[in-house]
């Protein structure tokens, strides 16, 4: 019987130290919202003490910055600190320097390094890439595109010559002699259809005259250019401002571009009705 009792007595006191073990465990250990808070503010930490590390060493010499980069070891070093007072008390007021000394002096730059570039500096570089590879499958796509189209119409241009020399030579097979060919070219018809050049690829008259028509041209690329300056210039005040930058003088430029393309056209006009240029198109004649 006392067996009995001791045991229970062993077993009672082994479950409420156990107890109070899992008490004080969950009592001590921070939960998930308090360790992010707990790393959060840690890293705000770091941060300031990065940036109180950069202002006591912009009271020194850019040199003193440089040499502890290359030989974080000097942190520790207190005959070299002692030439650097300001330093060495802010060394000893945060001992963290010396073990992660390459993320407190991450914007020390030396010749050795890359260097360093900023958030708005990184938008304008990949920016300009995308741009410049756009500019470049456009300009390989248009000259591709102007390749094909000459081929395209100096084969037609052949085919049109070769089609009018047979004409000629069909119409001269038919004279017997010298006396109706001279008849025949002395009449209207003949003069145009023997004295004719080639025919043209684009026959047939234009409804608008040349002057006309590059002043329309000029205005209406103006009018797009400058719509989408304004619509650059709107999505960058609309977004971040450091990826904005280039959004805004890209508008800036566009305005200006189209602006260029819309004064260039109503010189054009002024100067063209001036010298007589916007008549209309002339009309074929009609040979009888």
């Amino acid at each position: 019987m006392p067996q009995r009792i001791v045991i229970s007595l062993i077993f009672i006191v082994a479950l409420v130290t156990q107890a109070m073990a899992q008490e004080t465990t969950t009592a001590t250990a921070p939960s998930g919202e308090e360790a992010t808070t707990t790393a959060a503010a840690s890293t705000d930490d770091s941060a300031d003490t990065r940036e109180a590390l950069q202002l006591v060493l912009g009271k020194y010499p850019p040199q003193v910055a440089k040499v502890l980069k290359l030989d974080p070891a000097l942190f520790g070093n207190q005959a070299y600190l002692a030439n650097y007072p300001a330093l060495a008390a802010f060394v000893a007021q945060h001992p963290e320097v010396q073990h992660t000394p390459a993320f407190y002096l991450e914007s020390v730059w030396i010749p050795l390094d890359v260097a360093p570039e900023s958030p708005a500096e990184r938008v304008w570089r990949d920016t300009m890439e995308g741009v410049s590879i756009f500019m470049v499958i456009l300009l390989v796509t248009g000259g591709f595109v102007w390749l094909v189209r000459t081929l395209i119409e100096h084969r037609r241009w052949s085919r049109l010559t070769r089609t009018q020399a047979e004409v000629h030579n069909k119409l001269l097979d038919r004279f017997t002699s010298n006396e109706e060919v001279l008849s025949y070219m002395q009449t209207t018809g003949g003069k145009r259809f023997l004295e004719s050049a080639p025919i043209p690829m684009d026959a047939g008259p234009r409804a608008v005259s040349a002057p006309i028509s590059r002043i329309l041209w000029s205005v209406q690329v103006g009018l797009i250019l400058a719509a989408a300056g304004a619509g650059l210039q709107y999505v960058g005040r609309s977004i971040e401002k450091t990826v904005a930058q280039p959004l805004l003088a890209m508008g800036v430029l566009a305005v200006a571009i189209g602006a260029g393309f819309i004064v260039s056209a109503f010189v054009s006009f002024i100067l063209s009705k001036r010298l007589g240029l916007l008549g209309t198109a002339a009309t074929p004649e009609v040979s009888e």
